[in-house]
């Protein structure tokens, strides 16, 4: 009995010790098992997924796929939406970079829109964003109310709403202008950049002279609407360029200049830049005139002219136009630049101050006249239209230019071109001669 129960005791210590010596690897090939059916399963659950999936059908797609896919929808989503932001009862500023004025053009066909959404490069390039540029807190100086008076006639009416959107046009073209050529130039107002401004104070009224540009007969409306002359007839040349009568901006202090920039309607008018700068030849150098001959005749002539008299160095007389156009594409001119043949830009600075009244000289009574009857000037106020300076001498013309211009050889004429190109950009005018490009 006591040998069954010593056998019986030795087996049962060898199952305790199999047991101990085997039990993890139980477990081991048990958890291995299980993963073993549970990758199993997932990929059968992949595999049904695709033979589910029919031919030509997509998998979903990446979000830079989606985005490069539709980008063509999308541009014309968000115009569509615009539009409805746009009729929307939700006032505009709710809606994030909404900044139109106007309700946008409702498009006929998809064809029409594909257009509007066109862009070049040469476009893209031009209108790319703007610096922010001084702006006018005034209203515009054409209201949409058209009934400035009872007696406005249709034909009135209809002139002003014209001019109203050309002067826009030219506006949103100053605008891209300068976005396109100066978005790092500096955007600080100094008193150098406000001296060619003058100040009308009763009627809130800055205008910046460019000589040659019918300059003298604005200057004397703005004295007869600050009360300085009863009528602009009675107003000398000399009173109105040798008498300190008007008040510049830059007599100004910072704070006084700031305000009326910001709260005056700013206006300037420019001209063909070609005619301009001979008007301003015909009436400096072939009338007499002592200061322009003396300051600016003698060094021309004597650096341009083969073999000058001595009666021509000594007085300045008879500078021609070719010697002019020499002396002003000199980088080394013998004499400084002149405000009468330099560039409107240089002068009024447009992409610095936001000018609200951009006007042409080529149209400049019809778009004076009607200025002042928005500013509410006098009714029997209107912009003079004679000539008391050299009255005799025809007006210069797009052709009495060409004639001038005929003097001078090619490769002149086109770098005139190019010394008043941002004049040409800035104010829209056409290339005057066949040969410029």
């Amino acid at each position: 009995m006591a040998m069954l129960w010593m056998k019986w005791r030795m087996v049962l210590g060898s199952l305790f010790t199999w047991r101990r010596r085997w039990l993890p690897s139980l477990w081991f090939l048990l958890l291995l098992t299980v993963g073993t059916l549970i990758v199993f399963f997932h990929q059968q659950d992949l595999s049904d997924t695709v033979q589910q999936q029919g031919p030509g059908t997509k998998m979903r797609s990446t979000p830079r796929q989606s985005r490069e896919d539709g980008e063509k929808s999308d541009l014309i989503t968000d115009h569509l939406t615009d539009e409805q932001n746009a009729s929307s009862p939700i006032p505009p500023m709710q809606f994030p970079n909404f900044e139109r004025t106007k309700q946008p053009t409702k498009y006929e066909s998809t064809k029409q829109v594909n257009e509007l959404l066109t862009v070049t490069p040469k476009s893209r390039k031009t209108f790319k964003t703007r610096p922010q540029l001084h702006r006018s807190n005034i209203v515009p100086p054409f209201p949409s109310s058209t009934s400035s008076s009872p007696s406005s006639s249709s034909g009135a009416v209809g002139t002003r709403l014209k001019l109203s959107g050309t002067l826009e046009a030219r506006r949103e073209l100053m605008r891209n202008t300068c976005a396109k050529y100066k978005s790092h130039t500096s955007r600080t107002i100094t008193r150098e950049h406000v001296r060619m401004i003058y100040v009308e104070d009763r009627y809130k009224l800055l205008y910046c002279e460019v000589p040659k540009a019918g300059c003298s007969n604005w200057k004397r409306t703005l004295m007869v609407l600050a009360g300085l002359a009863s009528d602009t007839r009675s107003i000398s040349h000399d009173t109105v360029h040798y008498k300190s009568h008007l008040k510049k901006l830059d007599s100004f202090d910072y704070s006084g200049i700031m305000r009326r920039l910001q709260t005056y309607t700013k206006v300037v008018f420019a001209r063909e830049p070609m005619e301009r700068l001979v008007s301003a030849f015909r009436d400096k150098f072939e009338n007499p005139n002592k200061h322009y001959h003396t300051v600016y005749g003698r060094p021309i002539i004597s650096k341009y002219r083969t073999r000058p008299s001595a009666e021509a160095l000594n007085t300045g007389d008879g500078v021609t136009f070719t010697e002019f156009v020499q002396y002003l594409l000199d980088v080394h001119r013998p004499v400084g630049m002149d405000i009468h043949w330099n560039l409107v830009d240089n002068l009024c600075h447009p992409c610095l101050i936001d000018y609200d009244f951009i006007g042409k000289f080529e149209n400049m009574q019809e778009e004076s006249n009607i200025l002042l009857r928005i500013m509410k000037a006098p009714r029997n106020l209107t912009l003079p239209q004679f000539k008391d300076r050299n009255p005799k001498d025809q007006k210069t013309s797009s052709e009495i230019t060409e004639k001038y211009f005929g003097q001078v050889t090619p490769w002149q004429r086109q770098r005139v071109y190019d010394f008043f190109y941002m004049d040409y950009q800035m104010f829209n005018y056409s290339k005057p001669f066949k040969d410029i490009h």
